[in-house]
This record gives structure tokens, sequence and C-alpha cells, in this order.
């Protein structure tokens, strides 16, 4: 059992180390022995857990998508409203991606051409799911206007989200996504939410913001 968890350990310090390179420098630009070097193991111990870089990639990939959707079962169920859960679940991907190299490089591989393997969803195809599931309940909730067509904020929404956080990679501190989703919310409520629930929304982003904001 103890050589079961020491592999389990070194294969999550193997997976960690390459996103954080990934994140860094790109999927292109790293090498395994870079990797083996910022993990600190052998390259034997490398080749027994993953036998190319795309293994790798998979890999941060597969974490990525399991972190999502597991903040997406968490603010489903705690009750909240569809559109609540929705913002609840971005300001938490915001949140982790300035802790997580993982999700930053699950990002910068999903926007880099890498595409995971089946049965594993593009994590953009993931989103839009999540993203469209939750907007059709705030539809049905009256949070949102009846006559908005779900698609198209589904897609403009998770544009709007990937969108800030690639730009601001080379042009702002990642602590500053906290900040740039509270604008996403900001927008996208006065555009879609009834005037009579709109400052619900907007005290909720601003919430959110403080909470997740670095100290």
């Amino acid at each position: 059992m103890a050589r079961q968890v020491r592999a389990e350990q070194t294969r999550a310090t193997i997976i960690r180390a390459a996103a954080d390179l990934f994140d860094r420098q790109g999927y292109e630009s790293t090498s395994l022995s870079d990797i083996v070097e910022h993990a600190q193991v052998t390259k034997g111990a490398l080749y027994f857990h993953f036998a190319a870089k795309e293994d790798l990639a998979h890999a941060v990939l597969e974490l990525q998508s399991s972190t999502c959707r597991r903040l997406a079962r968490e603010t489903e169920s705690r009750g909240h409203t569809s559109l609540e859960a929705l913002m609840r679940l971005t300001f938490g991907i915001a949140r982790l991606s300035t802790e997580d190299p993982v999700l930053r490089a699950g990002l910068r591989l999903a926007t880099g051409g890498i595409r995971p393997r089946p049965p594993l969803s593009h994590p953009f195809t993931e989103w839009l799911e999540i993203v469209t599931a939750r907007l059709l309940g705030a539809v049905k909730e009256a949070d949102i206007h009846p006559d908005v067509d779900v698609d198209v904020v589904a897609h403009s929404l998770v544009c709007f989200f990937v969108g800030t956080r690639v730009v601001g990679r080379s042009r702002e501190p990642v602590s500053r996504q906290p900040r740039r989703t509270a604008e996403m919310w900001h927008l996208l409520v006065r555009g879609l939410v009834p005037v009579t629930r709109r400052a619900r929304y907007l005290s909720l982003a601003a919430r959110l913001e403080r909470e997740i904001a670095p100290v």
C-alpha cells in the first residue's frame, strides 16, 4: 500500500510540474527533460507513469475537467438559483486559476490546439454544456429575460470568460482575474436580468469578487 501511495504522489508531482511549465512557457517549448528537472524526479519515474509528453497534456486536461465538474456539482447542490450557481462557478474557477497551475495550463493547452482524447470532451465543449444548462434554469426561474437566445449567450459568456484569461496572461497578473470576472458579470447582468432582480445579482458579483480577491 505504501508503494502505491508513493507512486500516486510521484504521478501527481509530475503532473503539477508539467502543468506549471506548460502554463509558464507553453507546451511546445517544454521538454520531458525540463519536466524531470522541475519535478525533481528521475526519467525512469516519469516514463513509468507517462510514455510521452502528450500523455502529460492529457492528464492535465483530465484534471482540469474533473476540477471544473466538481465545482459545478458543488455550486448546484447548495440550493442556489441557477444564475447564482453559474456566477459562483465562474468565480470559483477564477479563484482556483490564481492558485493552481493545472487550471491555467489546461486553458493554455486548450487554446493552443491540444485535443483531449475521447471520451474526454474539449474543455470549451464541457463549459458550454454547463453554462447552457444553468442559463436554461435561470430563464425558467425568471432571472433572465425569457426572449434571450440561450445558445448565443452561453457561447458569448464562455468566449468572454476565456478571452479575459487569455488576454490577461500576457498583460496583467493572474491575481487580476477576480476583477475581470466581476466586470464580466456586471455587463451580463445589466443585459440579461430583469430590472426588478438586477440589484441582487450585481451585489452578488461584488460580494463574490471580495471573497476571492487575493489579500
